[in-house]
């Protein structure tokens, strides 16, 4: 009993975690001050959004780590590479230091490390403590609250000084450091490892489903409140009314205490039942298996078997039809399945990534730069609600079952959309359904491709694979937003307004990201394509997986 207590108490550790270490996207908010402060064109300016981006690619060094440290050791680590990499930012902001622009540089890539270490403790924690029934559910909801951190920074920064939009720096080096000393007591007191009762799998995805419903609540608190008054008197008793919602959940170890009582008299049948996530005969399934042989510890989504006959008929076709089989890095690259990913996710969540960096020069841009913070917020939220309905298929699969890749190639739809409205037109209310349209689309995408990649690759090597697979984020952020840059300062020289005083040009009017929000659109455009065919070559596979379940 105490044992589940602990484990429910380490799931909101991480989900806490996850929501005030989110720093990846609040870039927007203090990119213009950067830019000002340091006097360096738009071109330079992306070559700091990528640097960031680049640390997220950096992802294995904090696995590597693991194998010779404890998770509060490489949790501290990443707290101190925050407080490092944004704390000397906003020093340089302040004007406290005058750094040249190379060390600034490698200021940014040392707190986008940060992120995909705290990222890593999470997946890791998660996997260490939930069964392979419920780990998809588990992963999916911490990773949710990754977006709404820029909403919460934007709701204490306005709290604290509604005027200084550097003050995210400081609490993007600051939080974070604060959040890790706060969750080392559930973190140093992790359950001892057992095997769960079939019953157990049953309550736990009870629980899920509450939780799910409570993270619904808290993005319908949060989305609203890109629009409303920043003033510090509202901002503080709406950051209070967050941490309300997100401390919620800490009565769920009294739940577990107290479910032998309610069991037989509330929902006594309901159980989700699911064929990645939350079946009970997933364990006789897997005893079967003759194709996969999946560590119990390290684990990831359960799969299906074919029989020997069927799985060499298909693997002279070369087409992916037994998920869940193992494939290192060597193989994993001469896969089309895996070039397909990859380009559905380079021209898919990675283009919205880079959108979300270059919210702030858009902004200003189109005459809404006191919208900045709020089209941040919108944003954030918006991939809050994205991340959530990842968990779809999971939910739903006895209703609507869908290969997990169409609901990717599905999800991947609103984002040419987006970019082609904002092409048409610059109006505020287009700005922000885009936002919103964007924001969606890449939360699903990058919440879904934990999974996607280790149901299609194999769950003992998603750790290299999946890093392997976000290598395409740093080189989408050179080159989407060097487009962009080179797009913006061209536009320059005819811009009404340039601010020669501090040597940084100001381009102002449509025509600075009208080509830009073209040619991402495009871009976004052959995510889809490449997203279906991936989907049209593996749907063999999930069919496959579907009827080995109904039939056992």
């Amino acid at each position: 009993m105490v044992g589940q207590s602990r484990k429910w108490m380490m799931l909101i550790a991480t989900t806490w975690l996850q929501a005030f270490t989110g720093t990846n996207f609040d870039f927007s908010s203090y990119s213009s001050d950067l830019k000002s402060v340091l006097g360096i064109s738009q071109v330079q300016l992306n070559y700091l959004s990528m640097a960031s981006d680049m640390g997220k690619a950096f992802g294995w060094c904090s696995g590597v780590s693991l194998m010779y440290f404890p998770l509060w050791v490489v949790m501290v680590m990443a707290a101190i590479f925050g407080l490092f990499g944004y704390g000397f930012q906003w020093l340089v902001i302040q004007g406290v230091f005058s750094l040249p622009y190379f060390l600034v540089f490698l200021l940014c890539l040392v707190a986008g490390c940060s992120i995909c270490w705290f990222n890593t403790v999470c997946f890791v924690l998660c996997i260490r403590n939930f069964p392979a029934a419920n780990r998809a559910l588990a992963l999916s909801l911490t990773v949710s609250f990754n977006g709404v951190t820029a909403t919460l920074y934007t709701l204490l920064a306005n709290a604290i000084k509604p005027s200084d939009d550097t003050l995210y720096l400081l609490l993007n080096a600051l939080v974070p450091l604060f959040m890790s000393v706060v969750v080392l007591i559930p973190v140093l007191r992790q359950p001892p490892p057992h095997s769960p009762r079939p019953d157990a799998i049953c309550e736990d995805s009870r629980i899920f489903l509450y939780l799910n419903i409570m993270a619904i609540i808290t993005g319908l608190y949060l989305l609203p409140l890109n629009s409303l008054p920043s003033s510090a008197a509202k901002a503080r008793i709406l950051f209070a009314g967050a941490i309300i919602l997100l401390a919620l959940p800490l009565c769920l170890p009294g739940i577990v205490c107290t479910r032998k009582w309610g069991r037989n008299d509330i929902h006594s049948g309901f159980c989700l039942d699911d064929s990645s996530v939350n079946l009970v005969e997933l364990d006789k399934l897997e005893l079967r298996k003759e194709l996969i042989t999946i560590d119990n510890a390290i684990a990831g989504t359960p799969y299906s078997e074919l029989d020997k006959e069927g799985c060499s008929e298909v693997m002279e076709k070369d087409h992916l039809t037994v998920l869940g089989e193992e494939y290192p890095a060597r193989l994993l690259v001469r896969r089309w399945d895996f070039w397909l990913y990859y380009i559905a996710y380079f021209c898919g969540a990675t283009v919205g990534l880079v959108y979300s960096n270059n919210l702030g020069q858009i902004s200003q841009s189109l005459g809404f730069s006191s919208m900045t913070n709020s089209l941040v917020t919108l944003y954030s939220t918006s991939s809050f609600f994205g991340r959530l309905l990842s968990a779809a298929p999971d939910f739903l699969r006895d209703k609507v079952y869908f290969a997990r890749t169409g609901w990717l190639a599905v999800a991947l739809v609103p984002t040419p959309i987006a970019f082609f409205l904002l092409a048409a037109s610059g109006s505020e209310m287009v700005l922000q359904a885009g936002t919103a349209l964007i924001g969606l689309s890449s939360g699903f995408a990058f919440a879904a491709a934990v999974s996607i990649t280790s149901e299609l690759f194999g769950p003992n090597s998603s750790g290299v694979n999946h890093n392997i697979l976000i290598t395409n984020i740093p080189i989408g952020s050179l080159f989407y937003g060097l487009l962009a840059a080179i797009v913006y300062d061209s536009n320059v020289g005819s811009s009404i307004q340039t601010n020669l005083l501090q040597e940084a040009s100001m381009c102002m009017g449509r025509k600075c990201y009208l080509q830009t929000f073209i040619w991402w659109g495009c871009i976004a455009l052959g995510g889809v394509v490449s997203s279906f065919l991936l989907f049209l070559r593996t749907r063999p596979a999930y069919d496959s997986f579907e009827r080995n379940y109904h039939s056992t």
